[in-house]
């Protein structure tokens, strides 16, 4: 099988999983207990303005003479799910019902994407630069004190869920400015360097070519990207370990130390690539673990992203922003799922397209 016809293969299949999930969104969404015209209403009893919202939503008819408006000039739920799909795969996202009412839902996304990315970014980053570094250290130090260390730190962390290490750092941002550290006889001022902004709105992501407004947009965000990165550091590390031992241990690695060839080149020609195999999929898992797990670390840090915003729009039944949020998730995760399987193949040539 040919790289392209596996790769149209692998689009078609996708294409059931993201109607059976983007289908199971509406019907969470709008056959649930959430009203959305309620949650634009409010305490406004106003029959008229009911209507009005009602009519606007694409709930009720336009220019219905019936007296009861409600019952008799209602869309019928299949038609709305018509609409909903149609507008979601031909990139008509339509306009927000309850968050920004009236804004469109495109560029409600747009402006909360580039700091979503940002921690995102930053996340990948911590995991990939010090979980796997770490891993294949211990692995190839192995029952030394270092592994030990190592290998202790990467269950602490793979342990500590994300919501409780958040609150944690919150707590300490919000106490920052009184933290001082005296080390060889020399203060160290830990809110004029780390803590100064306290992470509570979005970093400000313009101008980063100024080295002020760059690092001043990483102080803020790094907090929260450890704390979304945490769970695969300590993934990349432990797995890294196991991997790195087995490699090291197995037959072809025998034979070149047999041949003659430096501790050096053994790592870096046969068991770095060899030990990166079993480390695909869980670097590839990162991005689902940005995807929910930034729900919970925006929420927590009051960071305004999409993980935010996603949020607010399911507890207010704000259906075209959920679901076009949802629609936007799915993609990226099948296209991940994709990537994945073409990742083996560039690693491992013995993998192939069949």
């Amino acid at each position: 099988m040919s790289r392209w016809r596996y790769f149209a293969r692998r689009v078609v299949l996708a294409v059931p999983v993201l109607l059976f999930s983007t289908s199971l969104t509406f019907l969470i969404l709008r056959a649930g207990p959430i009203d959305p015209v309620s949650a634009v209403v409010g305490l406004n009893a106003d029959p008229g303005f009911r209507l009005d919202v009602a009519q606007s939503m694409g709930v009720v008819r336009q220019n219905c003479g019936s007296p009861n408006p409600f019952q008799d000039c209602r869309v019928p739920l299949w038609e709305q799910y018509v609409d909903f799909m149609i507008g979601l795969f031909t990139f008509d996202f339509g306009v927000s019902w309850n968050i920004s009412r009236g804004t469109p839902v495109a560029e409600l996304i747009a402006s909360r994407a580039p700091v979503t990315v940002w921690l995102g970014f930053w996340s990948v980053l911590v995991a990939l630069f010090v979980g796997i570094p770490l891993g294949f250290y211990a692995g190839l130090n192995p029952n030394t004190l270092s592994d030990y260390t190592a290998s202790f730190g990467g269950i602490v962390w793979r342990a500590m869920p994300n919501f409780w290490l958040g609150i944690i750092l919150v707590a300490l941002l919000v106490n920052s400015e009184t933290l001082t550290s005296n080390f060889l006889g020399f203060t160290f001022d830990w809110s004029n360097w780390l803590f100064t902004t306290k992470v509570t709105t979005a970093p400000p992501l313009t101008n980063l070519d100024n080295l002020s407004n760059l690092g001043a947009a990483i102080k803020q965000i790094l907090p929260a990207a450890l704390v979304l990165g945490s769970a695969s550091m300590g993934n990349e590390m432990r797995i890294g370990r196991t991997a790195v031992l087995e490699t090291i241990n197995s037959n072809y690695v025998e034979t070149a130390r047999a041949k003659g060839l430096g501790p050096r080149s053994i790592v870096w020609k046969h068991v770095f690539r060899n030990a990166l195999i079993p480390l695909v999929p869980i670097i590839t898992a990162e991005a689902f673990i940005l995807l929910g797990g930034s729900v919970i670390v925006e929420q927590v840090f009051g960071i305004n992203g999409i993980g935010n915003l996603f949020f607010r729009a399911t507890l207010q039944g704000d259906l075209p922003l959920a679901g076009a949020l949802i629609f936007i998730f799915i993609i990226i995760t099948l296209s991940i799922n994709i990537l994945q399987d073409f990742l083996y193949t560039v690693i491992d040539p013995r993998i192939g397209y069949e």
